[in-house]
């Protein structure tokens, strides 16, 4: 690929990532055990503060293990953004559940408002649980999902969960390294708070293995479960004892030996990340119709994607135009996912008020953010945005 092309989100591979994957290598230990698995576990708790990690495979991997843990079953729904990657989607109907969706706020995460609104005029509460009207099924779960590494409303996600009994199974995938900076969850990690969260590794996140995910929680019962299920629920390692069904779901020692590398670095990344944004958001300060998507009061995040908001009018040209003539420029940028409740298996199921998220879909395009990024690169991407506006 061209020198001159700028990439939308690259891992940064600059640390001691070949020196531990060769030790794998040189000692045999390359599988799904060996000490770099035990290690990217204890240091992702260290940095966290989670007094349990899992390695898994991916982070749609955990999450389907989180929600199997939680009790979701066929008979129940889960609340979940409509305005996210399909992954937690498809993990909730993966046990046979069904997928509730729901709105986003300004910052693209769930609606902690409509929220409410649902589970108090929707449903009703009995002594099985909370009870959808329309399905009749068992509304069993939140699964809130950091946008961006942007953190929700864990404040208001919990008080739901407390006030209906829902389970919270926090998509941490996007946001390692974000916390909260202010309010009841005071420098608490993301993926720290509901009953179980999950980490993804994937090539693009702040940290990769490649691929890979992390199941956080603060219960030794789940930690214990989740590991149990995810290593093919051995009850006898020696002679293949297996007293239910378990999955391949183990992250491999060469992955974990690249984690630890990777999460060593994890804090210069966040940083290289932040003075990034903020020189985006300097230089595009008065173009018209161009405003970067903001961060929630109370949050420190990882700045893992950069978002623009993009209104034809004021701007001259619509997202797709402005992604058209940037990838023309060498420049990849792409437009936010496509909403989950009009995928084609989703388009049926039960949707709540959505209208913000909607208005993101149309408008919002993400631009180079890679953790390797300079301001050189960073500052031709904004020349190459002012001057297709002037040309207009």
């Amino acid at each position: 690929m061209s020198k001159s092309f700028i990439s939308l989100s690259v891992p940064c591979i600059c640390g001691n990532e070949w020196k531990y994957i060769k030790e794998c290598i040189d000692t045999e230990w390359v599988s799904s055990a060996g000490k770099y698995v035990d290690k990217f576990e204890n240091d992702i708790c260290k940095f966290t503060g989670s007094k349990y990690a899992v390695a898994c495979v991916n982070g749609t991997a955990g999450l389907q293990i989180a929600l199997q843990l939680a009790g979701v079953k066929s008979t129940d729904e889960v609340i979940v953004p409509t305005l996210t990657f399909i992954a937690p989607i498809n993990a909730v109907r993966y046990l046979g559940a069904e997928p509730v969706f729901m709105d986003c706020d300004d910052y693209m995460n769930i609606d902690v408002k409509k929220t409410e609104e649902f589970c108090s005029k929707e449903c009703q509460i009995t002594n099985k649980g909370l009870k959808n009207k329309k399905s009749g099924k068992y509304v069993k779960a939140i699964m809130p999902v950091h946008i961006f590494g942007n953190p929700c409303d864990m404040e208001g996600v919990m008080k739901i969960a407390q006030k209906y009994n829902l389970k919270v199974i926090e998509d941490a995938t996007e946001s390692l390294g974000s916390y909260y900076t202010k309010g009841k969850y005071k420098n608490k990690h993301t993926g720290t708070i509901g009953d179980i969260g999950v980490y993804s590794f994937n090539g693009n996140k702040i940290v990769t293995t490649g691929g890979g995910g992390m199941i956080l929680t603060n219960n030794k019962n789940i930690s214990d479960k989740a590991r149990y299920l995810t290593t093919q629920a051995k009850d006898d390692s020696v002679r293949y004892i297996h007293n239910e069904i378990g999955y391949n779901f183990r992250l491999t020692n060469l992955q974990a030996a690249m984690g630890v590398a990777q999460l060593e670095n994890l804090e210069k990344f966040i940083k290289i990340k932040k003075k990034n944004y903020e020189l985006y958001k300097k230089e595009l300060k008065n173009v018209k119709g161009i405003e970067m998507l903001g961060i929630p009061n109370g949050t420190t995040p990882n700045y893992w994607f950069y978002s623009l908001i993009v209104e034809k009018k004021q701007y001259g040209m619509d997202r797709e135009k402005l992604m058209q003539k940037l990838n023309e420029k060498n420049i990849q940028a792409r437009p936010v996912w496509y909403l989950n409740h009009k995928q084609k298996p989703y388009n049926k199921n039960q949707s709540y008020k959505i209208e913000k998220a909607q208005w993101f879909w149309e408008k919002i395009l993400n631009i180079p953010c890679s953790s390797n990024l300079t301001a050189k690169e960073v500052k031709k991407v904004v020349t190459e945005i002012k001057l297709l506006q002037e040309n207009v």
